[in-house]
């Protein structure tokens, strides 16, 4: 008998961006990181208040790129840490920001309920082909000195942004599992609200001894949450964008909102080159996953949208079988 035969209440896992709690116009400082916890938690919130139990994967982009930039800055006075260490140090702190406004939020709604942020590792291969070919900017931008200098001395790969300068790339390779998923199985099946797999995760490679060690590289968050439902047998995995539904002909004067989405034509969409691999393309790609497995249905929407979404009346929802549904968005 699985976890779902016995629990009470469903579950959802929810996906959703570093920006959501850092935007690119901010000056990044914590009041302003806690203010964006707070109102993020109105539609964490939301979701529990519709019966679901919950778990919460968030991004981190904009925090580890800020880490990685004070490294670089006290390079002369403390010795750096490597990129898994500074994904670890965001669960810390912005579990602790979720955690502790989510909190909050509960005791003005007279809600008694646990939370728990759990630090978490997830398992990449060491021969997995993102590592011959890293893509993805991470930290600071330098001078093509220091740039220089880096790739010699430190051995970092690096890319060059004509109007900003050098930046390190790392490699995105694909998570194959998450440590300790039993444990996030107890926690949901005891009602706690689960903060996990931050930033997509701590990576970690298993050597040939059998140890596990953490390795430089970016997981993305969507494919993580995708396993992480899939791990909790979810009954409804959320991922939250910047946009209120996945469109075909995004931007083109033929774009189309869609409202359903099976599961073979998101496939057909995907291979079209319709979702680009740094925006939409990952969400996609993991909701193709977790329908695929389970059968059950992923909702891609944006926070305004999510309320009515959960009623079924915003967002699209990528669905095992069935037409194509369009749909008109408000103005």
């Amino acid at each position: 008998m699985s976890d779902a035969d016995t629990r009470s209440r469903p579950v959802a896992v929810i996906a959703f961006g570093g920006n959501a709690l850092l935007r690119p116009t901010d000056h990044g400082t914590q009041e302003e990181q806690f203010t964006l916890a707070w109102k993020a938690t109105r539609w964490l919130y939301e979701i529990i208040h519709r019966g679901y139990e919950l778990a919460i994967v968030h991004g981190n982009g904009p925090q580890v790129g800020n880490i990685m930039i004070q490294v670089e800055e006290a390079i002369t006075k403390i010795p750096p840490q490597s990129l898994d260490v500074a994904v670890a140090q965001t669960q810390g702190s912005m579990g602790f920001m979720l955690a502790n406004q989510l909190r909050n939020r509960f005791n003005e709604e007279q809600l008694e309920k646990e939370i728990a942020a759990v630090f978490t590792e997830v398992v990449v291969d060491r021969e997995d082909p993102a590592f011959d070919n890293p893509t993805k900017p991470v930290g600071p931008y330098f001078t093509a000195y220091r740039a220089n200098l880096l790739m010699q001395e430190e051995g970092w790969q690096m890319v060059e942004d004509p109007s900003r300068g050098w930046r390190k790339v790392v490699a995105s390779p694909m998570p194959a599992r998450i440590l300790g998923n039993e444990y996030l199985r107890k926690m949901i099946s005891d009602g706690v609200v689960v903060i996990a797999g931050g930033g997509g995760g701590v990576p970690v490679y298993q050597d040939v001894g059998g140890y596990y060690r953490g390795i430089e590289a970016v997981i993305d968050k969507d494919y993580v949450a995708s396993i992480l439902a899939r791990d909790l047998e979810a009954d409804l995995f959320i991922v939250l964008t910047n946009v209120p539904m996945v469109a075909e002909n995004f931007g083109r004067p033929q774009q189309r909102w869609l409202r359903r989405l099976p599961v073979r034509r998101a496939r057909e969409m995907l291979e079209a080159n319709q979702f680009p691999p740094g925006s939409m393309g990952p969400k996609v790609r993991s909701a193709i996953q977790f329908v695929e497995v389970t059968g059950k249905d992923v909702l891609i929407t944006d926070a305004e949208h999510l309320k009515s979404a959960l009623e079924r009346a915003a967002g699209t929802f990528i669905v095992a079988d069935g037409d194509v549904e369009t749909a008109t968005l408000a103005q």
